[in-house]
């Protein structure tokens, strides 16, 4: 594996793990030539997911889209990144399951809202806003009186 930092085409691994259910192997290398530390990561190549958008164009499934959208949600809420990229993982997975190649939009947002909602509610909120574009403080309103419902 070719070093990130020096471009060295040889390298150790120092550490092998599973990550996301098995899906991913994650290695510690170390290059031989300049010994900085380096982790790659090792994904089985599946068919590529295409997203219908609300317009009818279609676009490439990019799960660092989803996570950035998410990022962005959950700024300065106290959820690890490490949860986000599980809820991303389970979302992808979840897609794969139920679609064999098309997937609307509207379906990738439904699901992260519906997992987010039960992380945060206030990162749930701040990306409903988003997705369903809210327009005014009354769509808010009503999206909070919809989250006061499911807790009583």
């Amino acid at each position: 594996m070719r070093c990130c930092y020096c471009g060295h085409g040889e390298s150790k691994v120092l550490e092998t793990r599973s990550a996301e259910e098995g899906r991913v192997i994650r290695r510690r290398r170390e290059c031989m030539e300049c010994n900085r530390r380096f982790t790659t990561l090792e994904r089985i190549e599946e068919t590529p997911l295409i997203v219908r958008k609300k317009g009818g164009s279609l676009e490439a499934f990019d799960r660092n889209k989803l996570l950035s959208g998410l990022l962005k949600a959950c700024e300065k809420r106290p959820i690890p990144l490490d949860r986000l990229e599980e809820l991303v993982t389970t979302v992808e997975r979840d897609l794969r399951s139920q679609y064999d190649r098309e997937v609307p939009s509207r379906e990738i947002g439904e699901m992260l809202m519906a997992r987010l909602r039960n992380i945060d509610e206030v990162a749930y909120v701040r990306f409903a806003s988003v997705y369903r574009q809210f327009t005014d403080v009354g769509r808010f309103l009503e999206e909070l009186e919809g989250l006061l419902k499911r807790k009583t």
